[in-house]
């Protein structure tokens, strides 16, 4: 598993799982493929934002091979 705190190891089309700002107190993670890429900065320590085909909006917690 890749850190998804840094911009430079997301990308689209990319297998990840995020953490949906609804499940922060429980951390249950939602599997997806990267849509868009919703962070500006090359980096942030809770998580890249991104929003997955499916539509649901959170922050990469690990980028899935």
């Amino acid at each position: 598993m890749i850190d998804g705190r840094q911009r430079k190891n997301i990308n689209t089309a990319l297998f990840v799982e995020i953490v949906q700002k609804s499940h922060q107190r429980t951390g249950q993670l939602t599997k997806g493929i990267v849509a868009k890429i919703l962070t500006k900065s090359a980096n942030d320590p809770y998580g890249i934002k991104v929003q997955l085909e499916t539509g649901f909006i959170g922050r990469v917690i690990n980028r899935l091979e």
